[in-house]
Parts: structure tokens; sequence; C-alpha cells
């Protein structure tokens, strides 16, 4: 199936695999690649040698493009694009909009740039400085999220722009597919979804969870860092609601002081990330501290296997899966569903 995605990223299917921290390693992207989809390495939790080091991986598993996703507001952002540029990275992905400048940078070095935005006004924005596509994201999605569905925030996006929009939030199978389709998009973005295959690193027992999940398990709250952030509800996290800032604050230095001696960051840069991400938003300094509690909760769950002591970034999607197919096998699946959603469509008419 060929769009603009496919066209702009070289890939066979017009589907991006989200780069998901401590979950998108070398092995999910390299074998999303080989699948014909665009994988997207998460590099937000690794430090500039573990970074070199995927990128090469995944130079080894596979020759299909892929990308790799980076925070613009992070201290070390311009290291982190020179080494995309030197890795030949084929996409750029930013989990907060990048700046003219740093977009520039990436597409005079053939570059893709395609930002991830909750909102028309910063697709807009994006567009303006140069983006050659957008992954727009609505509520239903995993991680921090917004409070505008798919199906009203994507349309507005897409007659906003020029650029192919990617729709992300609430797509699991072929039907959503061509929904998106329908809508404009030049494809679809998953994260949980790609989670749950046998491809993904997160240990069994925090899969077997997923699985699990019901709709009604899946929640909003803002009690890891201050955000909206749609994850799994758990005993943790109804611990988290419950507590006072004090205490809050306290599991927040404790959490923080762990992800600083696996990043190699220093406190004050640590601090500059969270300040960077109370911009433009209302939250109290002891918010900005709790930022930096989240990379520790999601690595609990997701390399450790805690699922009592991490929380699981999670779209609503996971109360509707039930399998764990390979990457191959779960596009395969999607792009036959597809065809036959339109193949039925055609026929309706």
């Amino acid at each position: 199936m060929e769009t603009a995605l496919t066209r702009l990223a070289g890939v066979r299917h017009p589907i991006v695999q989200t780069g998901m921290g401590w979950v998108a390693g070398p092995r999910l992207v390299s074998a999303t690649a080989n699948a014909g989809a665009l994988g997207i390495l998460a590099s937000a939790t690794m430090t500039l040698d573990q970074l070199r080091t995927a990128i090469a991986e995944v130079r080894c598993r596979t020759d299909a493009p892929f990308g790799v996703n980076l925070r613009a507001d992070a201290a070390d952002a311009g290291d982190r694009v020179r080494l995309i540029i030197d890795g030949g990275v084929r996409v750029a992905s930013f989990a907060l909009a990048p700046s003219a400048e740093l977009i520039a940078e990436l597409k005079e070095a053939g570059v893709v740039v395609i930002p991830s935005v909750g909102a028309r006004r910063h697709a807009e924005k994006v567009a303006a400085w140069g983006a050659d596509a957008v992954i727009v994201q609505g509520g239903e999605g995993g991680g921090h999220t917004g409070e505008v569905a798919t199906s009203v925030l994507l349309p507005q996006v897409v007659d906003a722009v020029r650029i192919p929009v990617v729709a992300a939030g609430g797509f699991f199978d072929g039907r959503g597919l061509v929904a998106a389709l329908a809508y404009g998009a030049a494809g679809v973005a998953m994260g949980t979804r790609f989670l749950l295959t046998s491809d993904s690193t997160v240990p069994d027992a925090v899969k077997a969870r997923y699985l699990a999940a019901t709709v009604r398990d899946v929640t909003v709250t803002r009690a890891v860092d201050g955000l909206p952030h749609r994850m799994l509800r758990t005993d943790l996290v109804a611990a988290l609601e419950r507590s006072g800032r004090a205490r809050r604050l306290l599991h927040a230095i404790r959490r923080a002081a762990g992800f600083r001696k696996l990043s190699g960051l220093t406190w004050r840069q640590m601090v500059q990330d969270g300040l960077a991400l109370r911009h433009g938003k209302e939250l109290s300094w002891s918010q900005v501290l709790l930022a930096a509690n989240t990379p520790m909760l999601l690595r609990s769950a997701m390399v450790d296997g805690r699922t009592d002591l991490g929380v699981m970034a999670s779209g609503q999607v996971a109360g509707v899966i039930d399998d764990l197919p390979s990457c191959a096998e779960l596009l395969e699946r999607i792009m036959k569903e597809a065809e036959e959603t339109t193949a039925r469509l055609t026929t309706a008419r």
C-alpha cells in the first residue's frame, strides 16, 4: 500500500512503531523494519554511547529504513542529532516540537523530520518550520496525552497542514488503518500494539498484565509527573493518587537519583529537562522534579518486570488486544484486514 508516508520514509506499509522508552530497542525496531513498517528507536532513556550502540545494532539487524525518537528540549539534543546524521538514520522523530534550526540541520543532512503533536496549532507550527510530516496523537494514545479524541483531532490537523499526517491513538488493526486513511491521514502510528508482540523485550509478566486489562483498566492520571499520563490502573497508581505532595516528592527524588545514575545526567541537566517540561504548562516546582520520576517508574515495569513498583504506559487499545504475534505476523494481518475492509466498502457502493 503506497501513501505519502511510505514514499517519504521508504517503507512498504504505512505504519509506524512509536518510540516508547525502555520498549523500542534494537530488537523491536529491526523486527518492525524487516516486516516493512517504520520502526522508531527510543533514545530519551539512553545515554549517548548507548544510542550510538543501539543505532549500530539496528543497522546490523536490518537494511530497511528506521528512525530515532528524541526529546528536542534535552540538554544534549544537538549531540543526538549528530549521531542520527552520522549513523545514516532515515527519520528523526520528536516527542516535543523541535526548533526550526534543528529541523533545518536534519533536513540539510537528508534526514526526514516527523514530530509528534497533540494539537492542531502545534502541527501548524512545525509544518511552518519545515517538518516533513507530523504524527498526531489523540487522547486514546498511551503515555503523555491530551483530551481530544483522535476522531476529532485528526481531521482538524489534516485540514490545517499540507504535509503528510500520521494518525496515532486508538489504532491496532486494518480497520483502523482504513479509517485513518479515510480521514486523510497517510498512515497510522501504534505503540501499545507493538509493545504486545513477541518481538518486544518487555517481560512476559508485564505483557500478561496488559493482555488481562479491559478498556476500563486504562486510566489517565497526573499523579506520576504532574502531566496527563495514560497508563494501566494499578495499586501503585492508586497509591500515588492518594498520597500527599510531600510523599510523592520523596518518592520522586529517590527514583530520579536512580535515573541520574543510569543516564549519566547531572542533577542540573535533569532539572533543566524538568523546566523544559514546565514551559507553557501550569506545573508547580515539585512537579518539575516529579517529571524526573517517570523514566525510573517505567523502567521498573518495562525492564525489571515489577508491575508492583512500576507504571505501565498504555493506550486504550490494550483493552481489546488479546495476543502476542510477531511484528511480521501483525503487519501481515493488518494489511490483509485493510484490503478486506476496503473491498467490502467498494462492494457496498
